[in-house]
């Protein structure tokens, strides 16, 4: 086996990127030598990925400093196939010996599994050839007493809003970055290095038996594009003092609004449910939803991996295989579900190149109007519910029923009339999905979803 390169006196183009300890041109040499050592033992095809990541974590509380973690690791993953028999096994040690024995590992896993019909590599059809440049990767060279500055700051302008925040759960500032390669016998070879970065703040509002927390934060690719610890702080503060003298409601039926950050996991529901595994397995409530009305007319939904800086943004999915800007819903109707390579062939489909998650999904309403702020949307709300936290996992992706803790504000005649808490939201996903009356135009970006507020006609809400 040929010596694996060092990353010492290297030349420019083969140093490691800001912050690594590795290189592109070292970790592709990594996984050629485990591919290459795959095919020398016999197996049909194979696949490897080298990874590296690194980062700074600080966390602060009431103006004193409580944490520094920095993490640093690296991973070499191999999958080889005997036929249609699949092994996995993974290594932290990047020795030639070490190589050997990892992929030896996945091709006896291998021998020994059953055999999977569609089990196997992308077809080369299918292989991204086009990995262009996103601009992912925007390393933050901060210190941890940079970064606890920045915590300290953001926490004290949270305190400082009012006296009325007489504590807190914490601020925090993380710097993370990470790259990686990989390739595969179908044809594949492609890498990156992406970063996220964010600034985050809990403070608690009123004393006694009258006191309530809530959280902000501010994530990016870049750290130049992170909200002011100044504006994070104040505005986290804000949610707290809002919620102050929160009352129970008695139980009924009524229009819910949920908050932008909340309806990005209503969002998130409806991709679960048409994702590959949920729809093979039959264990989704949006079984056969292809082509077939899911949301009102109104409702469109596109996914867009291109983004410049994007969260849910790649050149490719993670399987190598090419990725497209597309509708998923189009008035209302699905278009599209998400498949990787094994579920697509499970369900005698084509992939859409979505292994590993969605990107950059937008859900948007052919009626919202460009001054459809929160306060317009708490005026078509009218007299109901408008939440901004829910608590537990009540979610039966199976049958779609919804039951979640929930707190927020009792709207009537479309202003808020007072904060309320300790009540369930009940209802059905493909009922509340059908019920959208209403889209705002404060979009907010959730990681991989963008949405604005969204207004659901009807749902039960348990009280008193």
């Amino acid at each position: 086996m040929k010596k694996l390169p060092s990353t010492e006196a290297a030349p420019a183009a083969a140093r490691p990127l800001q912050g690594f300890s590795y290189s592109r041109a070292f970790f592709e040499e990594l996984v050629d030598t485990a591919l290459s050592h795959a095919k020398k033992i016999g197996a049909t095809d194979a696949g490897a990925e080298a990874s590296e990541g690194c980062g700074l974590s600080v966390s602060v509380r009431k103006g004193e400093l409580e944490n520094v973690e920095r993490n640093r690791d690296k991973s070499l993953g191999v999958t080889v196939y005997v036929g249609n028999r699949r092994g996995n096994a993974s290594t932290s040690d990047f020795s030639a010996a070490a190589i050997e024995q990892t992929v030896q590992a996945a091709f006896d896993i291998a021998r020994f599994t059953a055999e999977d019909p569609v089990a196997g590599l992308p077809d080369a059809a299918d292989v991204a050839t086009d990995h262009r440049d996103l601009d992912l990767f925007h390393p933050w060279a901060i210190t941890s007493e940079e970064a606890a500055q920045i915590a300290l700051e953001c926490e004290a302008a949270a305190l400082q809003t009012s006296k009325r925040i007489t504590n807190s759960e914490g601020a925090g500032v993380s710097a993370q970055q990470s790259h990686f390669f990989s390739a595969h016998t179908s044809g594949f070879r492609g890498g990156y290095a992406s970063s996220r970065h964010s600034l985050s703040v809990a403070p608690i509002a009123g004393k006694g038996a009258n006191m309530q927390r809530d959280a902000w934060y501010s994530s990016m690719r870049s750290a130049s594009e992170l909200a002011s610890p100044a504006a994070v702080g104040r505005y986290a503060a804000e949610r707290a003092l809002s919620r102050l003298k929160s009352r129970k409601i008695a139980t009924t039926e009524c229009p819910v609004l949920f908050e932008s950050p909340l309806a990005a996991g209503l969002l998130g529901g409806f991709v679960q449910a048409v994702s590959g595994g949920a729809l093979y397995r039959k264990s989704t409530f949006l079984l056969d939803s292809l082509g077939k009305p899911v949301f009102p007319k109104h409702i469109d939904i596109a996914e867009d991996p291109f983004v410049l800086r994007g969260k849910g943004s790649s050149p490719f999915d993670e399987e190598g295989v090419r990725v497209k800007a597309r509708k998923v819903v189009s008035g209302g109707r699905v278009e599209g579900y998400f498949l990787s390579t094994y579920s697509a062939r499970k369900l005698g489909m084509k992939t859409t190149g979505n292994a590993g998650g969605s990107h950059n999904l937008t859900l948007t309403s052919r009626l919202t109007q460009p001054g459809d702020d929160l306060d317009a949307m708490l005026k078509k709300l009218g007299t109901g519910l408008f939440v901004i936290e829910l608590m537990g996992q009540g979610v039966n992706y199976v049958t779609g029923d919804y039951s979640r803790g929930a707190s927020g504000f009792w709207v009537e005649n479309g202003q808020i009339a007072f904060p309320v808490h300790e009540i369930t939201i009940a209802g059905n996903l493909k009922t509340m999905l059908k019920g959208i009356e209403a889209v705002g135009a404060d979009a907010y970006n959730y990681g991989a979803k963008t949405v604005g507020s969204v207004l659901i006609n009807r749902m039960k809400v348990a009280g008193s």
